[in-house]
């Protein structure tokens, strides 16, 4: 977590040449560390269109299914655990190295997986990388951008996941008519090179820099981003806010014994759970599947999927822009509301009978349903999560919440098939449905507001409004 901004810092970059210096150097560090973000989201949405070929190749049974797409999830939730520890450890720039690597190993192991275990231990391997870049990369971003943009540059990385996913609805479209699934998993390894080879170019970040001594090279890094005249103060700012959080680091878990505390966790953790549960990931991770079950072919429906993508790209980009303005509850409840409408038409739709018309009707409503997740329920629980607990505790507790949304997603993405062939497509999106009642029930109960507020403003607030409600 990156440190309160103090007023000095919070100045706008400098002017003439050492601002258009500056530029370039964040520019291109954004270009490389956010091909984390592009990884992770490519990483998950390929297994959309390689799934139907596999499943002819490899004799898939829905479990099997369940099992190959899961296996980088259940990776990932373990890979998040793994990713602050080891980049305090190593630092930003060498975990993100290593999560570079595994990217490439990992997606050349699955493009050549001879067989079901092997794929699912390959996956398993890859959701290593994706679970620390998960971590790692906006970590990195935060730390090294200049204050005045860093919530935009953070941001950006959430705008690369659903970019990297819409890459791969596209290469697997173009793909499918060769049945390339091999070809679809392992192209991953290029960006995956990309961003391993322009990480040597990239130094680490300034704070990491200081908690390891190494107070002249922050102060270097500092100088490309800031004016000569701020780089001392933020110098400063960067050490003695590094020793306020190592001390709060220290009284995390016997913090986590206050009951106010203990109360924001369970929320925190319950709306990480809500975001899952909801069956965003489904739609992300068997899209074509989904289509291929109103009678839609295989090729069309992988091509039909790019919409997914793209509307996913555009709603966060509007989420991005209405969060601040509108607040994160309000964010949140409409989101919820309009999702529930879209899984209650998603589901009766497929009480129609098979055709080209119900199938672009399918279509229409799993991006109508994505447009609402993505602009409201997807933007709204990061930023709470990465907002709501106090200083103490941030980083243990959002970990957890963390943690426990991969291992949500494992679980849906291991069950969804299962449930298509068990009790059919109507009856899996209303459940989802009934899902989003009850979050919208829960957001409308606990979630808090955070908008307008700074961290250590909000911090009083919550537990006031914790106290008061026990």
């Amino acid at each position: 977590m990156a440190a309160p901004t103090s007023q000095a810092a919070s100045a706008g970059p400098r002017d003439g040449e050492g601002a258009r210096n500056a530029k370039r150097f964040i520019v291109g560090i954004a270009a490389i560390a956010a091909l984390g973000g592009a990884l992770f989201g490519y990483d998950t949405g390929v297994v959309s269109g390689a799934l139907p070929f596999m499943e002819s190749h490899f004799g898939l049974t829905s479990l099997g299914e369940g099992i190959i797409t899961s296996a980088l999830l259940i990776g990932a939730a373990f890979g998040s655990l793994a990713g602050g520890r080891m980049s305090d450890t190593l630092g930003r720039r060498n975990s993100l190295l290593w999560a570079g690597a595994v990217f490439i190993g990992g997606a050349i192991a699955v493009a050549l997986s001879p067989t079901v275990p092997f794929m699912a231990v390959a996956r398993f391997a890859l959701g290593l990388a994706v679970g620390s870049a998960s971590v790692i990369t906006p970590l990195y971003l935060s730390e090294i951008a200049p204050p005045h943009i860093r919530g935009r540059l953070v941001s950006f990385n959430s705008l690369m996941i659903v970019s990297g996913q819409l890459l791969a609805y596209l290469i697997n479209a173009v793909l499918a008519q060769w049945e390339a699934w091999r070809w679809m998993l392992g192209l991953a390894a290029l960006p995956a090179v990309a961003l391993f080879v322009g990480l040597f170019f990239l130094p680490d970040t300034p704070r990491w820099y200081i908690s390891k001594g190494r107070t002249e090279d922050a102060a270097r890094v500092l100088r490309r981003t800031l004016p000569a005249e701020d780089v001392a103060g933020e110098l400063a700012r960067i050490d003695h806010a590094r020793s306020l959080e190592a001390d709060a680091r220290r009284g995390a878990w016997q913090e986590l014994r206050t009951p106010w505390v203990r109360r924001l966790l369970l929320i925190g953790i319950g709306l990480a759970v809500v975001q899952q549960i909801t069956g965003v990931n489904a739609v992300i991770y068997f899209a074509p599947k989904i289509l291929a079950s109103t009678g839609l072919g295989t090729s069309a429906s992988i091509t039909a999927t790019i919409a997914v993508g793209a509307v996913s790209v555009v709603a966060t980009a509007i989420g991005m822009a209405l969060i601040d303005r509108v607040g994160r509850r309000p964010m949140l409840i409409t989101g919820l509301a309009g999702m529930t409408v879209s899984l209650a038409l998603l589901g009766a739709s497929f009480r129609l009978p098979h055709s080209t018309a119900v199938s672009c009707l399918v279509l229409g409503l799993m991006v109508l349903y994505m447009a609402f997740m993505q602009a409201t329920l997807n933007t709204g629980v990061w930023l709470l999560l990465a907002e709501m607990f106090p200083l103490k505790v941030r980083g243990l507790a959002m970990g957890a919440a963390v943690f426990v949304m991969w291992l949500v997603n494992f679980a849906v993405a291991l069950a969804f098939p299962v449930l298509l062939d068990v009790v059919g497509a109507s009856v899996t999106f209303w459940f989802f449905g009934v899902m989003c009642v009850l979050s919208l029930l829960f957001c409308k109960r606990y979630a808090p507001e955070t908008k307008g507020l700074a961290l250590e403003d909000l911090e009083d607030e919550l537990r006031k409004a914790a106290t008061a409600t026990r």
